[in-house]
């Protein structure tokens, strides 16, 4: 039985959407899980339906520049065209390496309508790190903003890197690409089994995976988002409280994370929801976004929230459009939920928990529900399926704790060039093993308790203590390193590092960091360096005791 009454209305809601008459029309795929039927299964032809459907509708804000879905999908075309007439062939790698703007968003579309398979590289990554992802993906073109650019160039990558100045007007943008490409050049058929993107996720073992999704994988997963807003759009009209404003967000995450690509990105072609791009974080800037485009809805990780609610000047500003502010990527501090609704009563709280490995989908918990259960990641989404698993991968019954598992059409392929870590991830009944351990209580709600990997989220980003712990054994004055994340009340948890180094050494945390820095992003940089002027504490087979470790630091 549903647990609440907006979980009787969610359930009510839901079941008219794909009922007789219903605006979606589900089925199961090959492997028995559910998928809508009616809607795009490959992403050019998901362009294609929504660009008409909301062609007039202003998609994207970026500076002094204003595109609508039709101009999207017209300049994308052109785009595409040159892609394939330059030799882009269907299942190449297409690297989009940029920071937030018009330009990304059209070299997604494009490269996806030329039949590549978009890989989004991190633009965060230092040299080493894109190093490694363009070796494993060896993509036949990258597009880069010029600091990207620059970064590529300092690598071994001998592909075909063209920089683009995104700060043009996106004509002029895209000008130097199109070559003798035209619309007569044609594009390759896509079915929704071809490999159509690839996004990379920190694994507990060092170096970055790429997780393969196909064109269905990533189309279910934006329709599971899709038909969820729907729902509550239909518990609000049934209510006789349609919304007032049409729907805008303000994107301030990456388009290169899944949250800024699926739920985002591709699911505001779905709703016809405006998308006001900020290049850069800024909390004194999102406020004056907010008020100047009637910004509806807005989703980052909690720190960005937290620091909306604490800049000084938010009283000066009218954020009355605002009616969903949702968080994903790291948990909410509890005690951020109350706040929320103390400091925007027009806007309703809402968390979301997924994987780059489900394409962000898995479980959500809205409105009141949250503020009833705010330490709980919610329900499973529409047509996703979350189960708790023992070692054995054989479900568990509420209440029991073991590894949270997601079956869900759209759960990636695989990984790249990497078959064992594909088996690793899945059990042999199709659930992806999440690495995350929790249970579920009797309504259905599922609660985080802890990762079974050596995973640290800090404000959203991924950061593998494996590959950090490399990086400092590569300074020869460092004879054992332990990384881990300790709580932060910011940014959910930060990384530390305790080190003990070898005799005559004196290694200082200048250098450290300035090594770091030279090898990793900014935000794997252990926050705090540690000293033992003893070996670091060992388990009985020789490894360093993390858990000691950590329970001392977090003390």
């Amino acid at each position: 039985m549903p647990a609440t009454e907006l979980d009787r209305k969610y359930d009510q809601s839901f079941a008219a959407l794909i009922g007789p008459g219903g605006r979606m029309v589900v089925g199961t795929d090959d492997r028995g899980r559910q998928r809508v039927t009616n809607f795009p299964a490959t992403l050019p032809a998901f362009f294609k339906a929504f660009c008409m459907l909301h062609g007039a509708t202003e998609a994207v804000v970026c500076g002094a520049e204003r595109l609508t879905f039709a101009d999207l999908d017209r300049v994308s075309d052109r785009l595409a065209h040159a892609l394939v007439a330059r030799g882009i062939a269907k299942g190449d790698r297409v690297g989009i390496a940029m920071r937030n703007c018009t330009a990304w968003i059209v070299s997604y579309m494009a490269a996806l309508k030329a039949g590549g398979v978009a890989t989004l590289l991190n633009g965060w990554w230092q040299v080493h790190e894109l190093e490694h992802a363009l070796e494993l993906t060896e993509p036949k073109l990258v597009l880069a903003d010029a600091p990207r650019a620059h970064r590529i160039g300092a690598t071994s990558f001998a592909g075909d890197v063209v920089a683009l100045d995104i700060d043009l007007p996106i004509e002029q943008v895209i000008a130097p690409l199109l070559g003798d490409g035209d619309e007569a050049t044609p594009l390759p058929e896509v079915t929704p089994e071809d490999d159509a993107t690839i996004l990379f996720t920190s694994g507990s073992t060092g170096e970055s995976k790429g997780a393969v999704s196909t064109h269905a994988a990533v189309t279910s997963g934006v329709y599971t988002y899709a038909a969820s807003i729907l729902v509550l759009l239909g518990i609000l009209t049934g209510e006789g409280r349609p919304p007032k404003n049409p729907p805008r967000t303000l994107v301030a995450v990456p388009f290169f994370h899944v949250t800024g690509e699926v739920p985002l990105l591709l699911n505001s072609f779905v709703i016809g929801r405006g998308m006001v791009l900020m290049p850069k974080w800024d909390a004194g800037e999102a406020l004056k976004l907010i008020e100047r485009e009637k910004i509806t809805y807005f989703v980052g990780v909690p720190t960005m929230s937290l620091e909306l609610m604490n800049h000084p000047d938010r009283d000066q500003y009218d954020l009355s459009t605002m009616t969903d502010i949702a968080a994903g990527g790291a948990p909410r501090p509890v005690a951020h939920v109350k706040r929320l609704q103390d400091d925007f009563p027009e806007a309703q709280p809402a968390l979301g928990y997924g994987l780059t490995e489900t394409n962000a989908v898995g479980c959500g918990n809205y409105w009141g529900n949250y503020a009833a259960k705010p330490a709980s990641t919610g329900r499973a989404l529409p047509f996703v399926e979350v189960a708790i698993l023992d070692d054995a991968g054989k479900a568990l019954p509420s209440g029991e704790i073991g590894e949270v598992g997601i079956r869900a059409a759209a759960n990636i392929k695989g990984y790249w060039r990497n078959d064992a870590a594909t088996r690793a991830a899945f059990t042999d009944d199709g659930y992806l093993r999440t690495g995350d351990i929790g249970y579920q209580d009797e309504d259905g709600y599922l609660f985080i308790v802890d990762r079974k990997k050596d995973i640290i989220i800090r404000g959203g980003e991924n950061i593998s203590a494996a590959e950090v712990e490399a990086a400092l054994y590569s300074c020869p004055d460092v004879a054992e390193a332990a990384v881990f994340g300790i709580p932060s009340e910011r940014l959910g948890e930060v990384p530390i590092a305790v080190l003990h180094l070898r005799e005559g050494n004196e290694a200082d945390e200048a250098a450290l960091r300035a090594l770091l820095a030279s090898r990793l992003a900014a935000f794997k940089i252990p926050e705090t360096f540690h000293f033992s002027e003893s070996p670091l504490p060992r388990l009985g087979t020789g490894k360093i005791d993390r858990v000691a470790l950590k329970q001392r630091f977090t003390a």
